[in-house]
């Protein structure tokens, strides 16, 4: 098989993306594959009103959960691995490992979440991330995303 084109999954959005993650309703926390290269991805979270979290965190001040902008660089990252394997039998994708994670800002209803990762490293099945969640160039969140392929499938 060839290698992939820097941009094949770009612009991936709705029904592309739930051929590449596992992901659905309400967990699916990439809305649109923006860019992916040859070690980066760049991908978008709109956040809205409607979110399921924002009834219990926080009633009258609505924040989303940092635990969820993190799966969201999480599951950037497995797009990026999945572009970069560019094989037609996509890995299951399992988180191990959270690293140097910092929140930096509020998220809110109304925002666009960017996230953008890059390949530290991997060695099969190992893969090690950098990723940085924005809004409106203000950094959000960032951290080291650890995952690693397993047998398992479920598509």
């Amino acid at each position: 098989m060839a290698p992939p084109s820097p941009n094949d999954n770009a612009g991936t959005s709705g029904a592309g993306l739930l051929k590449l993650l596992p992901h659905r309703y309400p967990f699916l926390m990439v809305d649109r594959v923006v860019e992916l290269g040859a070690s980066h991805a760049v991908t978008l979270k709109n956040v809205t009103h409607n979110e399921p979290f924002f009834n219990g965190h926080f009633p009258g001040m609505p924040v989303m959960p940092g635990v969820l902008i993190l799966e969201a660089l999480a599951q950037s990252s497995a797009l990026l691995a999945i572009h970069i394997l560019g094989i037609e039998d996509i890995p299951f994708f399992m988180l191990t490992g959270l690293d140097k994670v910092r929140f930096r800002r509020r998220v809110v209803p109304g925002d666009q979440l960017r996230m953008e990762v890059r390949l530290l490293r991997q060695h099969r099945p190992l893969w090690r991330m950098h990723g940085q969640a924005t809004v409106e160039g203000e950094l959000a969140a960032e951290a080291e995303v650890s995952a690693m392929e397993v047998e398992e499938k479920i598509r």
